[in-house]
Order: C-alpha cells, then structure tokens, then sequence
C-alpha cells in the first residue's frame, strides 16, 4: 500500500519547512492505518494477564495499552484501580479486573465508603472502559490477620450492594482472589478439602457466589509445589509437557497437568461444602525465569514451556477432567518483570516482557511495545495539521 514505504523524512531547513511537516502527518497516519489493519480481523486471545505495576522502570500505560493490543491480549487484571491505567485504555476492546487492596476492606464494610469508591473508581471510566469484575482483597487468608478475615465478607457485600443500587451489578461483579493453600488437601483432586479453620469464613463466602453468581477466583502456582519437592514431582507434569499423568483413584480422571488437578481440587472442596453451582477461575498462575539458588525449576527455558503450553491449552478452549465442557479460565502471571517486589528473586522474574518490552523468553507471542501511542484527542490532529500547512504553504510562496 502507498502508505507502507514512505521515504525518508526531509532536511529542517527552511525551504523543507511545508514538506516535512507533512511528512510527519502521514507517517503518523501510516503508523496508525498500519495498526488498523494488524488488530482488525484478528481474533483476541482468550487469556488474560496480570499488569503489576510494583517497579520503578514499566512503560507508560498508553504505550502498555498499545502493546496489549498488538499482542490481541483484551483482559486485563489490576492489583488496584489506577486512573492512568483505565484512562490509557479508553474506549478499547479490553476487559478490567480492578482491585481493592488488603489495607481498604475494613473501610469497604461501610456501605457509604464502598459507594463512594464505586463512584470514585468505576463510574468515571463507564462505559468507555470496560470494568467486569472487583476483587476485595488478594490472599487474606495465607496470613493470620483474623480481623482481615471476618471483614472480608462484609466488605464484599457492601461492594456488591454498591453495584446493585448503581445498576452496576449485571454487568460488574465482586470476588476475592485466594491462594490455593486454603485447601488442606488436594490429592488426589477428588479428595480436595478447605481448611477447616477457615471453614467459618469461606462457607459464606461460597453463598455469597452463589447468590451473586460470581467466580471464585484462586491463585495457582505450580512452581511452589514443584521448588519443594523436584525429586517426587514430575516436571514434565507440571510443565504441561507430554506425560503419563496421574488418575485419580476415586473417579479414574487422568490428569496431565498439575494446574488442572488443582483446578478440580477446588471443584471438589466446593462441592463437600454444598456448592457445584460457582466458577472456579484462576486469578494467577505463572511461573520465573529466574530465582535464588534454591528455587529449582525457575529458568527461562521452564517458564517458556510452562506459558506457552498453557496458552496452547488456553486456546483449545479446553476443560479439567471433572469440567470437561468448562474452558479453563486464566489471568497469567505477569505481563513484566517487577524489580522492586520484595521477597526471592522469582518475585521480581515473572513477567512474560522486559519494561522495554521484549519478550523474557519465546511463548509464540510477537507483539510491540510503541514508541508512541496517540491518545483519542491526538487523532485529531492530522486534520489540523493539513489546514495549518496549507495556510503555511500560501504564506511561504
């Protein structure tokens, strides 16, 4: 197309003044036309992504926004409501996951505060910016704050009840993300038990989903079991790599995969407490590329292997053994590299890109970190541009 070879821009001078200017009109024309034509007619993937932002070294969310669209990545999970994130993806296709911190849900168990927020964090960016889910909370119960934990219901309930006096609730819904460690067992996944000290905590929260039909959201992470115990489990299990698998002995289910055993084993837990009617979805599950001497298995090579079988499994919009007909619902693990989370060095190695964005390592994903992402009242400025040089033009001459 005539637009796809221009040639190179002209000198500054003065005699070049008109022409250069309109160089940079079309080639800012071209960049865009060149984008329209990459995103449209392409499928989205269905796989969502974790967009921390716990650095001091990312991108800006305008050009992150661009990159997630040359990558057809179109859900996206937050850690927190960040205005310049939503804002950088007004009016696009992506679909948000915000969050509210462990330090506010106190405060969201005031019915009036949980409003405010709503109104402060969610109806702005309404309907340019599609908001489908609030989490309250990540992993309240891997700690031993009880006091965290009984308001963790309450706060969701008057989230939820924000919603519904807004009219929001069809459309957004609340949940909790929790860490799969809340399970006493999950061998074999038939098997699969809450704790029974959160027993008090979690059954409500169940008839809370149930009643809202929200997900249950769980972060999952193979790698955890996988660093503890390398000379039992197998890698290729939890790699999605080709192996015999495992059966479970009460259902005769073979499972290829850890992720998926875990999955049921939720499924499972649920259902001992009454309920087979909620979701599970997996709210994160990655694995690094680097870690300290003794977390085996966190390698480049492994991380590669372990993303993009499960983006292949993603898109086969395949199901567990136990929900064969329920595709796999995953928000990935990170979409950069985090260098300021404390903790080992995988903390701050998860990510799928370097801030500079190129990939960490190869999972069949080519997309484009822009240099420049025009924002919504920038595409304006072509048309301003010509009538500005066509006056320049008669000027000159």
């Amino acid at each position: 197309m005539w637009w796809s070879s221009l040639p190179p821009p002209p000198s500054h001078d003065r005699a070049d003044m008109v022409s250069f200017s309109l160089w940079f009109v079309i080639d800012s024309w071209r960049q865009l036309l060149r984008s329209a034509f990459i995103f449209a007619g392409s499928e989205a993937l269905t796989v969502g992504v974790n967009y921390g932002q716990i650095a001091n070294d990312l991108p800006s969310p305008t050009r992150v926004a661009g990159l997630l669209r040359s990558l057809n990545i179109s859900r996206v999970k937050l850690y927190d409501a960040d205005r310049n994130v939503l804002t950088a993806f007004h009016d696009t296709d992506a679909e948000f996951v915000i969050g509210i911190g462990n330090e506010n849900v106190s405060t969201m168990t005031d019915p009036g505060k949980a409003l405010a927020w709503l109104q402060l964090h969610v109806l702005p960016y309404l309907p340019y910016t599609n908001i489908t889910c609030v989490t309250v909370g990540n992993e309240v119960f891997k700690g031993n704050d009880t006091l965290l934990m009984s308001n963790l219901l309450p706060a969701m309930q008057s989230v939820h009840q924000a919603l519904v006096s807004l009219g929001l609730d069809k459309k957004v819904t609340v949940a909790s993300a929790h860490s799969i460690d809340m399970l006493a067992s999950s061998y074999p996944p038939s098997a699969g038990s809450f704790r029974q000290d959160l027993s008090a905590y979690i059954q409500p929260i169940l008839g809370f989903h149930s009643i809202t039909n929200s997900p249950f959201l769980v972060n999952a992470y193979p790698f955890f079991a996988y660093k503890e115990n390398p000379s039992t489990i197998s890698l290729d299990y939890v790699l999605f790599e080709p192996n015999s698998g495992v059966t479970d002995p009460n259902t005769n289910l073979n499972y290829d995969n850890m992720l998926y055993a875990q999955i049921d084993a939720v499924y499972s837990a649920m259902r001992a407490w009454g309920h087979t009617d909620i979701e599970v979805r997996i709210s994160e599950t990655g694995w690094p590329s680097r870690g300290d001497d003794d977390e085996v298995g966190a390698t480049p090579e492994n991380a590669a292997k372990y993303n993009g079988n499960l983006l292949q499994r993603i898109e086969m919009n395949q199901g567990t053994p136990l929900k064969p007909t329920v595709p796999v619902d995953v928000y990935v693990f990170a979409l950069f590299n985090e260098n300021l989370k404390p903790g080992p060095t995988s903390e701050r190695n998860y990510g799928l890109f370097y801030p500079d964005g190129t990939p960490v390592y190869n999972v069949g994903l080519r997309g484009h970190l822009p240099s420049i992402v025009f924002s919504s009242s920038s595409l304006m400025m072509p048309a301003l541009s010509i009538v500005i040089l066509a006056v320049a033009a008669s000027i000159l001459t």
